[in-house]
């Protein structure tokens, strides 16, 4: 019989394991002194705890190992066991690969004269978003552009929510792919969630797709968002991710002083792997 420190050197773990295991009972001590508590093991144990320890390098929870210490399964249970196991590994390998790529790409975005500041960029799928917008056409997707469409069409959405007796919420944009002339169709509207807003010719409820994007938050005047979208597209490419589609803009607080500096707006592209 060996006592619990020479067991556990001879098996190459702590003694503090060994009590551990013992207390799941996935490794009882042959012997334990009734007046003083000292365990006793057997050579004979060590081949147990071999498997248990090989089993728990392989990846298997002890939940799953304690069965297959009482009982050994068949060789096809072992295998169908070791293939699921290998998919696991493979898929947390995987989505380490990717999780490389983007601190890799985190590391790129701190270059440059468009350097972020923070990492602030995170995957996601959007909420389902209920809307009422309508369309216009701008000569091109700098704020200067942008801007006169933006109030011929806000104005327009919500006297027609008004009207519908609903209560706007966040603002909501999104834009088309430009033309080759460079001009792009822009959506604007509100989030109207469940509320009745029949649409029109001009105005139209709809609902967004939900979809994957890559996100980022801005703080501040559009007037200065330009270098933040350079900045989130960079970071898609080399992050391994390909557009999927032209972005949207929330506009979560948009400041009542008419001071863009307190803005905050959610920059949303739609990404694909």
């Amino acid at each position: 019989m060996l006592n619990i420190g020479e067991f556990a050197r001879l098996a190459h773990v702590s003694p503090r394991m060994l009590r551990h295991y013992d207390q799941l009972g996935l490794l009882r001590p042959e012997h334990v002194d009734a007046s003083t508590g000292y365990r006793s093991y057997s050579v004979r144990q060590l081949g147990r705890l071999q498997r248990l320890m090989a089993l728990r390098d392989l990846g298997f929870g002890l939940e799953q190992i304690g069965p297959l210490l009482e009982k050994a399964p068949s060789i096809e249970q072992l295998r169908g066991m070791l293939e699921l196991r290998r998919a696991q590994i493979e898929r947390a390998v995987a989505e380490d690969q990717d999780r490389l790529r983007r601190v890799e790409a985190y590391l790129r975005s701190l270059e440059g004269k468009n350097a972020m500041s923070e990492p602030n960029i995170v995957l996601k799928k959007t909420q389902p978003l209920r809307i009422a917008k309508a369309a216009g056409s701008a000569s091109g997707l700098t704020p200067e552009n942008l801007r006169p469409v933006f109030m011929q069409l806000v104005p327009e959405v919500l006297e027609h929510v008004g009207r519908s007796q609903a209560r706007p919420g966040i603002m909501v944009a999104y834009y088309d792919e430009p033309a080759e002339d460079g001009t792009v169709t822009v959506h604007a509207g509100f989030d109207i969630g469940a509320q009745d807003v029949p649409s029109t010719a001009r105005v139209q409820s709809l609902e967004l797709p939900v979809i994957e994007v890559a996100s980022v938050v801005h703080h501040g005047s559009m007037n200065d968002v330009g270098p933040v979208y350079e900045s989130l597209l960079r970071w898609i490419e080399d992050s391994g991710y390909k557009l999927a589609g032209y972005g949207r803009e929330l506009y979560l607080e948009m400041s009542c002083n008419n001071d863009p500096e307190l803005n905050t707006v959610e920059l949303q592209i739609p990404i694909a792997r």
